[in-house]
């Protein structure tokens, strides 16, 4: 997951496979499929049969997305059974999981490993890099990239709201510092998607709600956001 000069995109919390034929024709380099509990939950099985779907596609020399699991403090048992059924590409990890854990995760199972750090939806204090380091420095070369997202009291994140962006710049720092990715999610739509790129810069962005209507993917709204990202990509 090395670092690239324009963003990335992951639609997280894709549901069917309809959804992955309809937008199959944009540049998503993430699909993230949702284990942990949520409304978007989705089960090995069903996670499964849509990366099926995927990796026909490549055989007839489509490009595919990765895909992405995302987990709240897994098991590596539920992990090993949940990779058995539905072979991801990477895992998200979006609770509390240790750097020993993590490295596990990419040893065990070969698979690109997401740390989620989660962020308050407001706040003073613009963490220094020396605190991000003290946060992070122990995931040094257990993770390839830090997504940052907004704290959820029920479900950790995936809450659909923002944080304060002006937390950003530290944890860009120490990751450009490590090599590892810098991933935005949290309350991101197509109208605010532009300026957090113009703003921040990350490496990547993550959209689930915000590409909804009614609680499901929406694809133009999913179309919007892509084009977006790409406009800003090809004007800097």
């Amino acid at each position: 997951m090395a670092s690239s000069a324009a963003p990335t995109v992951k639609i997280c919390g894709i549901r069917s496979i309809e959804v992955l034929q309809a937008i199959a024709h944009l540049p998503v380099a993430h699909i993230g499929f949702v284990f942990a509990r949520s409304k978007r939950q989705v089960t090995p099985e069903q996670a499964g049969e849509m990366i099926r779907f995927l990796q026909k596609k490549a055989l007839t020399g489509d490009d595919i997305p990765l895909t992405v699991g995302v987990f709240v403090n897994p098991s590596e048992d539920e992990l090993l059974q949940t990779l058995q059924t539905a072979p991801l590409d990477v895992v998200q990890l979006h609770g509390q999981e240790s750097p020993e854990f993590c490295k596990r995760v990419k040893e065990q199972f070969g698979v690109l490993v997401i740390k989620a750090v989660l962020l308050q939806k407001s706040g003073d204090r613009v963490p220094t890099l020396a605190a991000v380091a003290e946060q992070l420095d122990d995931y040094r070369g257990s993770i390839d990239a830090v997504l940052l997202d907004t704290f959820d009291p029920v479900y950790g994140g995936g809450s659909g709201n923002a944080f304060a962006w002006n937390c950003i710049p530290p944890y860009q720092e120490w990751a450009r510092e490590v090599g590892v990715k810098l991933l935005v999610a949290g309350g991101l739509q197509p109208d605010n998607v532009t300026q957090l790129l113009e703003d921040y810069q990350p490496d990547g962005v993550d959209v689930s709600s915000g590409v909804e209507t009614d609680g499901v993917k929406d694809v133009s709204k999913i179309t919007a956001f892509v084009e977006r990202v790409i406009h800003h990509g090809s004007s800097t």
